[in-house]
């Protein structure tokens, strides 16, 4: 219903084409032969624009179609205004002042208000502004505006919400390293506009922690002011009724002080070749990148067909060349990137197995330096032409899209007609232009080069284009973490003292004896692993099978199928649902082969090994008991205990370890320790990473010293369906 007016103006286009299309007595031959028409005119419904005595801009549009209203106040100042200390305070700004309602209702009670009636009402953070929207039935508008109102004058940004919303941003940035796309994607922006640019920057533990309830205080009261807003509303109402509405509403709300411009600068890395080595991904993300320009520039119309023509869809050069000839990538593209309040990305893109990384670099080396040889032609630019003006349509087929259109070029200051000479300016774009604007804008030795993919299977080292410089991504630890790893670290043992020692005899008693503890070369187990996240708990079934001293087979059940981890001296990798195998990087690897030495039972086994230390080293409350702390070394796998002196139970253990996204500091609790085949083992385990509650591990059974299958510990081959 929403596309009616599209769908509608699509047909007479149609029925245009086929009348125009002459009768003859012969069929013809060739699509060619048949006539096109030119397409007609299109001239959408424009909103009315009021503004308020206090500067407050409103935008109307009527659209009787369906007994809906939606709105949306768009509010300058955004993310590239947060100080550098503290980046992420605008998402948490967009979060809580919705989350924590206003001073009348919770968020939680505004959710109810809300839900009965179908209703919306949002709130979020962008680049460069701060958005609060509305949707709800015709009927219903004036009670939902009336929440509108009061949140957007009267918000509480309530303690507990900023804290749940903390926790989500700093379980994101755990998680910022998984995807090879993110990871590419962001790394560009920041060789393009520069590392410390407000368009570039990401949150990070620190600066998300550094972020108090007064700062969203501080930076609605900086903000949220009527001159500083661009209000529009669509759907079923009149507008003079509306705009008397809006008038009683915020026409006495006192305008405040005009922002201060802030003056950005941008430092677009030198030209070169920038590497992120990622070793547990079988294919490479490629990004050539520079500093783009605007969309006021009088070259966007030429940019805008070049970028069709050159790297913008199934028919442009770069598509037809290294994906459909050469067969190198499963997506390419790119151009001259424009924004519109600051510049956009210069860049080319390419994504392609490990095996082709270097030949596609060529591929894309190739066709960048042949367009100066080899011009973009008419047939080129025709059939981009058509392409852009041919989807033009769809960027106005709804009364919202045309609002929305309007309310941007208000928001950045320009022409209200800036979308309607659209058509006509691309239409005057010509092959000159076209090529100008390449050869201005596109030099291939300004630009910087990232790769992130495996080097180990890459067709030739990168090094082989030329100097390398390598990207570090790993993530800074949340406050405090990084002191006490330090502090880890200075108090490693080098050797045990003698309470140390007495400690390890009394947890080796507790746990059945040195002698049953020697004769345990395996482990399996069942358990339920239940992972923790913001959005709830997740368990999974899980077995695990360690044979000491370095060999694990885990196999767990997900939603889409069995997901098994094998490691071992000589590999470490994942087979996953789909059949793709897929290794794990080399400190990965580490680490999950130390853990099978921090093991209890490995430790308590060794306990009188010459490189198996023990080290008192003062107490530490856990629970209700004083614990004494023991620094446990074992053959260069450093764990601390927390020892119950009267049972001899390990109560806690913290070690350093690799989380998700980069080292971490690891925390469980061990407890519900019962007998198991003549000794006793702890069946249920609360795991923390940097603080955070991650997950816990309920042992349903064990078995000690299973038969083993050496085959479990083999690589399977990756099935064809896995294949990119």
């Amino acid at each position: 219903m929403k596309n009616l007016r599209s769908i509608i103006w699509l047909i007479l286009v149609t029925a245009a084409t086929v009348a125009s299309i002459p009768r003859a007595t012969s069929q013809a031959t060739d699509w060619k032969q048949i006539p096109i028409p030119t397409l007609p005119s299109f001239h959408p419904p424009q909103p009315k624009r009021v503004q308020l005595s206090n500067g407050m801009v409103i935008f109307l549009q009527e659209d009787h179609e369906l007994p809906l209203i939606n709105g949306s106040a768009r509010i300058r100042g955004g993310s590239s205004n947060e100080p550098a200390a503290k980046v992420g305070v605008v998402d948490l700004f967009g979060e809580v002042w919705r989350t924590g309602g206003t001073k009348a209702q919770t968020g939680d009670q505004l959710d109810d208000f809300l839900e009965v009636r179908a209703a919306k009402v949002e709130t979020g953070g962008g680049i460069d502004s701060t958005t609060i929207s509305l949707s709800c039935l015709k009927g219903d508008f004036d009670d939902v505006f009336k929440v509108f109102a009061d949140l957007l004058q009267h918000p509480e940004f309530r303690a507990d919400k900023l804290d749940l919303a903390q926790k989500q941003a700093d379980d994101s940035i755990s998680r910022r390293n998984d995807e090879i796309g993110e990871i590419a994607a962001r790394e560009a922006a920041k060789l393009a506009y520069g590392a410390n640019n407000p368009y570039a920057r990401e949150p990070e533990y620190s600066t998300i922690a550094a972020i108090t309830r007064q700062d969203l205080i501080d930076w609605h009261k900086t903000y949220v002011h009527p001159n500083h807003i661009i209000l529009g509303i669509s759907g079923d109402f009149d507008s003079a009724t509306m705009e008397a509405k809006l008038r009683a509403a915020f026409e006495s709300w006192p305008a405040a002080a005009e922002l201060p411009k802030d003056e950005v600068k941008f430092q677009p890395a030198p030209a070169g070749y920038y590497l992120i080595p990622k070793e547990d991904v079988n294919q490479s993300s490629i990004h050539m990148v520079a500093l783009g320009t605007t969309r006021n520039n009088p070259d966007y119309y030429a940019i805008s067909v070049f970028n069709e023509a050159f790297g913008g869809g199934f028919s442009s050069r770069l598509f037809n060349d290294i994906r459909t000839k050469r067969g190198l990538a499963y997506n390419v593209g790119g151009g001259i990137g424009t924004n519109f309040g600051h510049p956009g990305i210069l860049q080319f893109v390419a994504g392609t197995k490990s095996q082709s990384t270097i030949e596609s670099i060529q591929a894309l080396d190739e066709d960048i330096d042949n367009v100066t040889k080899n011009p973009i032609n008419e047939d080129e630019i025709k059939q981009a032409k058509d392409a852009i003006l041919n989807a033009f349509i769809f960027r106005l087929d709804s009364p919202d899209k045309v609002l929305a259109e309007r309310m941007t070029y208000e928001f950045y200051g320009y022409p209200a007609d800036w979308l309607d000479k659209y058509p006509a300016e691309i239409q005057r774009v010509t092959a000159a232009d076209v090529n100008r604007v390449a050869t201005k804008y596109i030099h291939r030795d300004q630009l910087a080069v990232l790769v992130v993919g495996n080097t180990k299977e890459f067709d030739k080292p990168l090094s082989s284009l030329g100097p390398v410089k390598e990207i570090d991504i790993t993530i800074p630890p949340p406050p405090g973490v990084k002191e006490a790893a330090k502090e880890e670290v200075s108090t490693a043992p080098i050797a045990s003292n003698e309470e140390g020692k007495a400690l390890a005899a009394k947890v080796v008693a507790a746990m059945g004896g040195e002698a049953k503890l020697a004769a345990i070369k395996a482990v399996k187990a069942d358990l339920t692993l239940t992972q923790k996240t913001p959005q709830g708990d997740f368990p999974m079934q899980m077995e695990t099978l360690i044979v000491f001293p370095d060999h694990l087979h885990a196999e767990m059940q997900t939603p889409n199928g069995a997901v098994t981890i094998v490691a071992t001296p000589d590999a470490a990798f994942v087979d996953l649902p789909n059949g793709a195998v897929q290794n794990w990087p080399e400190e990965r690897k580490k680490e999950t082969l130390e853990q099978i030495k921090r093991d209890p039972i490995f430790i308590a086994a060794h306990s009188k090994d010459p490189n198996v230390f023990f080290h008192a080293a003062g107490t530490e409350k856990v629970g209700d008991v004083d614990t004494r702390i023991v620094d446990v070394n074992a053959a260069g796998a450093a764990i601390r205990w927390f020892v119950d002196p009267q049972t001899g139970h390990i109560l806690k253990e913290t070690y350093r370890t690799i989380g998700q996204s980069g080292p971490v500091q690891g925390e469980t609790d061990l407890d519900d320790w019962k007998p198991v085949s003549d000794l006793n083992l702890p069946m249920l385990r609360h795991n923390k990473q940097n603080g955070q509650d991650s997950s816990t591990a309920q042992y349903t059974a064990l078995e000690l010293n299973p038969t083993i299958d050496p085959k479990l510990f083999e690589k399977p081959a990756e099935k064809p369906s896995a294949q990119p």
